[in-house]
Order: structure tokens, then sequence, then C-alpha cells
């Protein structure tokens, strides 16, 4: 790692305080949690106070809970379970299986969107941070003055980040080459290693040590006070509970109700109201459709699902979107090593640049083993970017994945080049499909309604055309299509994999392909837009003692990849609520 990027020898010994062996014992198995302070919620008492309630141990969450925990009694509720332990969550090697597997207790909530295109929500301790592919880069300073935040708590916060767990990559030579590519295709300056967004091409920093072990929000936890925080997994938060005070007129939050895995209710209530608050850090899904749960949101859609209003905010879950990806894959005629993201290339005309390679994002296991997902942009994921979305259908995965096992090996050597979207200038909404606070809200992102977004599309897969061309590029790639047939079934591969160089046959208009091979990079984010649902200190407009503070505060996306934003904006708003008044 970079000097200052490893954990600090403070956060080692905090570290050390905290680690505990708190024992569960479910219905078949005893399960162990490394912190002391995390329990199973129907270990949970039925009633119980804090001073604040963070919903959603996600990226923001987390971060969230361990810096008001400093000062402050915190109770923090995550619907999914523990990431420790869990290969699929812990390794670079098989993280895509974890966005490939469907059952209950998946780290993965997958959902389609009314678009068609296949989606996952996060499940776990840790959040996103525990499924995606790795990369950190912080937004841009513009971002950050348009957002309106104080500029040096944003770097101290970033910062804190980053002590606890972002590492320099070690490049192997195929993201070397697709780094040399982006700057022989006109993507400059050559950038060298940063963590800050700018345009050109650079090495950004990763959350994947050099065991390949990754390191999630989860692990901010190890710096929490474990005396003032108590982490319930597997709770479900179905309501938060709003009541009058005597000459207020704004509904003030005062607890919120969550259920275990049994069914069973748990209330939690707020010490002292007043300063004290509900914070929800749910996410880009989770914080719209629990307003409206709780009946903050549009009057008229509360109401046609049986929920009373409790304050008509029509902008609740609207303005949301989510950054259109596609991607190609180059195969090569030499072996590739694994690599998830590691170089980015950021254009000036708002398209950017990254890849990920390697042969477990292809080679089927012919054993008894179970067999691998095939990667993060394959059938097994959702990810089908040769038909359209809406004929994505489960039929049509389950087809492409039996074309995928019965391939040759060499047919996945190499990887995928992608390019996804400033912004975007399309968006969408959340709303409620029933009042289950377990069910995924339907959602919808209207990629590309605006035609800015086609266009810098277009502009992006030409660049990635430029790179696969480049000389830079040319070791990885096939000399013309015949040798590529003669080394494996382009035909075969190409019926669920977009590949570079594009068939002849393929003559659609770059626009259209970018329509008809969408896929998600999981960025999405809005839904409670700073300005009509949350202020600037996000709390809710129209009631008192709740605040939303994660990606569904975001108008756009920040930087390449938010990750490291929604981190930093917990850090940032925990010192901004302790600055406001702290209680034992």
């Amino acid at each position: 790692a970079a000097p200052g990027l490893r954990g600090s020898s403070v956060a080692l010994v905090l570290a050390a305080t905290v680690l505990g062996s708190f024992y569960l014992r479910p219905a078949a198995q005893r399960q162990r949690y490394n912190f002391r302070f995390v329990r199973h919620a129907r270990d949970a008492p039925l009633v119980s106070h804090y001073n604040y309630i963070v919903v959603g141990g996600g990226t923001a969450g987390c971060p969230l809970a361990a810096t008001l925990s400093e000062r402050s009694r915190v109770l923090l509720l995550e619907r999914g379970g523990y990431p420790y332990g869990n290969r699929n969550v812990s390794s670079e090697y098989h993280f895509a299986d974890a966005l490939a597997d469907t059952s209950p207790r998946s780290p993965a909530q997958r959902f389609v969107s009314e678009d068609g295109v296949v989606n996952a929500r996060a499940r776990v301790l840790g959040g996103g941070s525990c499924l995606n592919a790795g990369f950190y880069t912080r937004a841009s300073s513009e971002y950050v003055r348009a957002a309106g935040w104080d500029a040096r708590l944003v770097n101290a916060s970033y910062r804190w980040v980053e002590r606890e767990l972002v590492f320099r990559p070690d490049v192997p030579r195929w993201q070397g080459a697709l780094r040399e590519g982006l700057l022989q295709a006109g993507v400059t300056p050559d950038n060298g290693y940063t963590v800050d967004h700018v345009p050109g091409t650079k090495i950004g920093g990763t959350i994947f040590d050099s065991a390949g072990r990754r390191h999630t929000a989860a692990d901010f936890l190890r710096g929490a006070n474990p005396r003032r925080l108590t982490v319930f997994l597997h709770a479900t938060v179905s309501q938060v509970l709003f009541r009058r005070r005597e000459g207020s007129a704004s509904p003030v939050a005062y607890g919120v109700v969550f259920t275990d895995p049994m069914g069973v209710q748990h209330r939690v209530y707020l010490r002292g109201v007043g300063r004290s608050e509900v914070i929800l850090a749910a996410g880009t899904l989770g914080s719209p459709q629990l307003l409206m749960l709780s009946g903050v949101g549009p009057r008229a859609h509360l109401e046609k699902h049986g929920v009373r209003a409790v304050v008509d905010r029509p902008m609740v879950g609207q303005g949301v979107a989510d950054n259109p990806m596609n991607s190609v894959f180059v195969p090569s005629p030499v072996p590739v090593a694994l690599s998830l993201v590691q170089v980015v290339g950021v254009t000036r005309f708002g398209s950017f640049i990254e890849g990920v390679s390697g042969s477990q994002f292809g080679i089927p296991l012919h054993s008894r083993r179970r067999a691998h997902s095939f990667g993060m942009f394959s059938p097994m994921t959702g990810q089908l970017g040769t038909l359209p979305p809406r004929e994505r259908t489960a039929e049509a995965m389950r087809r492409a994945a039996e074309v995928m096992r019965g391939l040759d090996r060499r047919a996945f050597r190499g990887g995928f080049i992608l390019e996804k979207i400033l912004g975007p200038l399309s968006t969408g909404h959340v709303e409620l499909r029933s009042t289950d606070p377990h069910a995924n809200p339907a959602v919808t992102f209207n990629y590309f309604r605006d035609p800015r977004d086609v266009e810098r599309c277009v502009r992006g897969i030409q660049t990635i055309e430029r790179v696969v061309r480049s000389r830079a590029f040319s070791r990885f790639t096939y000399a013309n299509a015949t040798a590529m047939d003669v080394a494996f079934d382009r035909a075969a591969l190409a019926k669920f994999l977009n590949l570079l160089p594009r068939h002849p046959r393929d003559t659609r208009p770059l626009q259209q392909y970018c329509r008809d091979t969408v896929m998600t990079i999981w960025h999405y984010h809005g839904g409670c837009h700073v300005g009509p649902v949350v202020d600037p200190d996000y709390r809710v407009i129209g009631v008192a003692g709740l605040r939303v503070v994660d990606s569904s505060t975001f108008k756009y996306s920040p930087g390449t990849n938010p990750q490291a934003t929604v981190m930093m904006l917990g850090r940032y708003m925990g010192l901004k609520i302790q600055e406001e008044g702290w209680r034992p």
C-alpha cells in the first residue's frame, strides 16, 4: 500500500480492544460474530432507547454510526447479515458469485427495474462496499462545491476513510495495456496514481489489499465505541414513528419499528426527543421506500397503498438515476491475469472508461465444485447485454449460461472494457409496489431518455474502439476475426457477450447499440434530493428529528465511482451532527 493509506497503528489498537467473541445459536448452527456489540435481531429487547437510531448498516451507515458512537448511544439496524467469513464477499476471486446468488440469504438482493435491466441491492453489513469491484476515487472539487460541503472537513473525512481501508493496487499487464491504450486514444494527461477525480487517465485506489482480501465499510466499526454502539443484524425496519409535539406544527420522529426473522416486532425510541434523531442510511431504494411506508411522500401514492400521509412530500422517490453502462469483451490470444477496476479514463465529454480482466471471469469449472458465476458481466449475475433489456428473461439467461458452460476455455481469455456516463441526465422514480418492507419497491430509471446521455455513450464506445486498436493493447487482441475463429467458437460467444471487434453483420448505429446493450454498474442514486426532500443538513423537510444520509440524496453520481464519497458522507455528517451537541 502507498504510505499513509494503510490502517494506522491507533486503528489496530482500537480493533484489538473492540474485537470479542459473541456467539449466537440459530436452529441449525452456531454463528460467530467478531464484534461483541453485533447481535442477531431476534435477541433484541422488545423495547429499547437510544440517542441515535441509524437505519441501514451500509456504505454510509457504518461510518456514520461509528462516528456518532464516539459521544452518544447509537443503535445501527441492518436488514442483512454478517460479511466476515463469507467467501463471496471477502475475496476478489469470488465476489461476482455473490451477485449470482439468488437465495434468500444472499448478500445481494436481485431486482429488475421497470426498464428491464437486472440490478442488485446490497443486503449485508457494509452494504455495497461488500459487493462492488473495489475501485476508490474521490468526487471532484466542483462536485464538493456544488454540494455546499465544507471542503476542509470533506478532505479530513476522506483521509479518515483512506487510512482504514484504501490501498494502491499492483497493476498487471492487461491493466497497464489499458492505461497506455487510453493515453494513445487521446484520454490525456497521464495522471499516474491518484485518488483525486481529474480529467485524463489514472490509476485509482482499491479496497482490496495485496492478498486480494476485501476491506469494507463494516471495518469502520472496529473504531467504534463498543460501550455506546449496538448493531442488530437481520432487522428489517418497517416504520418511522411520528407524533405531534406541543407547540410544534411539524410531526416529530421519536422511534422506529423493526421486525426480526421470526416476525416479532421490536420498538426503539429516542432518548430525550429533541436533539436525538432517527437517521436513514438505507440507500437509494431503502430510504425513499421507508419514508413512504412511514407516511412521508406523495399523498395520492401513499393513500393508494393504504398509508396515512403524515407529510405530503411529492418529490420523495423522484429523480432516481442509474449511470448506464455498456461493456464489450475483448478476447485475448494469451492468458490474462485477474484484475478488477484499477485504471480509469476520465474523458472531457462525460464518459468514463474502465476495465476488468482475467480467467476467473469466464472459465467454467468442469468438476463437482460449484461453478463460478463467470464474472460480473455474465448471465449468471443478470447481465445479458446481447439482448435488449426487455428480452432478458429468466429463460434467456438460463440458455445463455448453458452455452457458456459448454465453450472452450480459450473463449474466455481476455477482459471487459466498459464505458459509463457522467450524471446521468436521464432520471426516473421509486414507488411502493406494496407495503411489505421486505420487498423491493418498483424502480424506473429511464435509461438514455435524455439524448445527451446517448451521445456520451456513443463517444465512449468510439473511445473503446480506439483503445482496442491501439499499439499498446495489441498484445491482448487477435490480429483479425479469422484468427479469433480458429481459436474458439466466436459466434457462440457472441450470443451472450458483446465483442470487439463487432461482427460485420452488426450494422446498428451506435446510438441504438447503446440502448440495446445497456447494463448497470450498480451506481444508482437519488430519490431524496437535497432541496425538495432534505435540507442542506440532510434533515427531512416538514418533520423534525429525521435525516437521510446516503446516496439517495445525490442528484448526480460523484466521481467515476461513488463509494468513496458515500463513506466520506457518513463520516462527514457524523462529525457535523456531533458539532450540534452531544450527550453521554
